[in-house]
């Protein structure tokens, strides 16, 4: 396996080369860190690191326990990178913003500790906007991280370090959270498959605060669909610091995707009766249901008009931040202006404006229930564009036409967050500049055993997983 292969090899290529000591954890650790010194100057997809030697050393622990024949788990000797909102011993959690600059926290979460047991070696903490408030990465702290597809666009946000880090060829494992998008527009942006799970699937926190939002998943962002199977077997199940996680299902998600999805009736609608969509993006998404359709399964185009929540969601999402954060904040002027706003919908926030946010919500699960009826799937585009400025700003602008949202170029993700519906996004193709787009499938809750079984029939279809930038 030549350097470029090794660097873009899926995960659980990496575990099996390990595992079989064709390849060694040292000489992984020395090719992944090699590759971070060359390329990351380019990306900023990673702002902390672990000591070398430290690295090193854990990479010499997992190749002694191979030696000594021991089962060191399905991800032992992968290199792992932790988005910098998500706690992990040994790395500062800045959150992207300068209140928390000089945070360092005493506890991995409860996924991190996880993907540890399994044997991952976090490495380093991957860039993400102040407080992951932004569909583009970047902040006053670390700066900009950029796309590896094309330096001038952004990779998305708010897990962009992560995608950055993986689309590029740094490492195949590094932690993603979604709370209006935050998986699956990075997976858009950079040709990644990003998986928003129910919530509770993999369990949050701990914190010290419950969030109550139930907006906000980790979720697996990776190369293939059989790396996205293996990253929920690792780190799903309840746990007891997290009152909403969800039993273990009883199953291995990478055992169900071996088994082709029965015929499925899929629901498109391009536009969710409110966001625009550029005309290749849509061509792209629909060449994609055109190659589902030809496996078999059933693609009617939907008028029907979702309501679109952009306001209703960022209030109840900037009400639970600033709630969380408020105790920390003594200084005001150092958190981004960028972050403001959210701030102050919150501080005008009643209980009387969360009730009915909460009234429209209940509204929108009638609406989606009665769909899930008459379909198994619904798919729409992940983004309305493909990658903008890295600087941004968001899109408001498509093909020349003002957009109408105010979710701007992003309107096609958050109202899943607001419902909890599972979604992934798939690569369904690349534009004109050679820029990825993104499919979007979503699917009743707890669900994802048929997102990941038809995402991985779309991935035998359209195999884009030797598709990836030259940087």
């Amino acid at each position: 396996m030549n350097p470029r292969e090794l660097c873009f090899a899926p995960a659980h290529v990496q575990a099996a080369r390990l595992r079989s000591r064709e390849l060694s954890p040292v000489e992984l650790m020395r090719a992944t860190l090699e590759r971070i010194e060359a390329i990351n100057p380019r990306l900023n997809a990673f702002v902390s690191m672990r000591p070398t030697e430290e690295l090193l050393a854990d990479a010499r622990a997992v190749e002694a326990r191979f030696t000594r024949r021991e089962d060191a788990g399905p991800l032992a000797g992968l290199p792992l990178g932790v988005k910098d909102l998500e706690d992990t011993v040994g790395l500062p959690n800045t959150h992207g913003s300068l209140v928390f600059k000089d945070h360092r926290p005493r506890r991995d979460t409860i996924q991190v500790e996880r993907l540890k047991r399994a044997g991952a070696i976090v490495i380093g903490k991957t860039n993400t906007p102040e407080f992951g408030y932004t569909c583009m990465t970047t902040n006053r702290v670390f700066g900009t991280t950029r796309n590896p597809w094309s330096l001038e666009r952004t990779p998305g946000g708010s897990s962009g370090g992560s995608s950055a880090a993986i689309a590029g060829g740094l490492v195949a494992l590094a932690t993603a959270s979604d709370g209006g998008g935050s998986v699956r527009i990075p997976a858009s942006y950079t040709g990644l498959v990003g998986l928003k799970p129910t919530q509770g699937r993999i369990p949050w926190g701990p914190d010290d605060t419950l969030r109550a939002s139930h907006c906000i998943v980790s979720g697996p962002l990776s190369r293939t669909v059989e790396e996205a199977a293996l990253w929920l077997d690792v780190t799903i199940g309840e746990h007891p610091l997290d009152p909403y996680s969800l039993p273990h299902p009883g199953y291995s998600y990478r055992d169900v995707i071996r088994t082709a999805p029965k015929p499925l009736r899929i629901a498109y609608s391009p536009t969710l009766g409110y966001a625009s969509v550029q005309k290749q993006v849509r061509r792209e998404v629909e060449a994609a249901l055109r190659a589902l359709e030809g496996a078999g399964h059933r693609v009617e185009q939907i008028d029907e008009k979702f309501p679109d929540v952009a306001l209703e969601w960022s209030c109840l999402m900037g009400a639970e931040d600033f709630g969380v954060l408020a105790h920390d904040i003594d200084d005001e002027s150092l958190l981004d202006p960028g972050y403001l706003p959210g701030r102050d919908m919150a501080r005008q926030a009643t209980h009387v404006t969360i009730a009915d946010i909460q009234r429209l919500r209940a509204r929108l699960l009638r609406q989606l229930a009665d769909v899930f009826a008459r379909c198994d799937l619904l798919a729409t585009p992940t983004t309305s564009t493909v990658a903008f400025a890295a600087e941004g700003p968001m899109p408001f602008f498509v093909d020349g036409e003002p957009v109408t949202s105010p979710g701007g170029g992003v309107a096609f993700t958050y109202i899943f967050n607001f419902s909890g519906n599972p979604a992934i996004s798939l690569r369904a193709g690349m534009d004109d500049e050679g820029l990825p787009v993104g499919l979007q499938l979503v699917a009743p809750r707890l669900r994802e055993d048929v997102l990941l079984q038809v995402a991985r029939q779309y991935e035998q279809l359209r195999p884009w997983a030797g598709v990836w930038p030259a940087l």
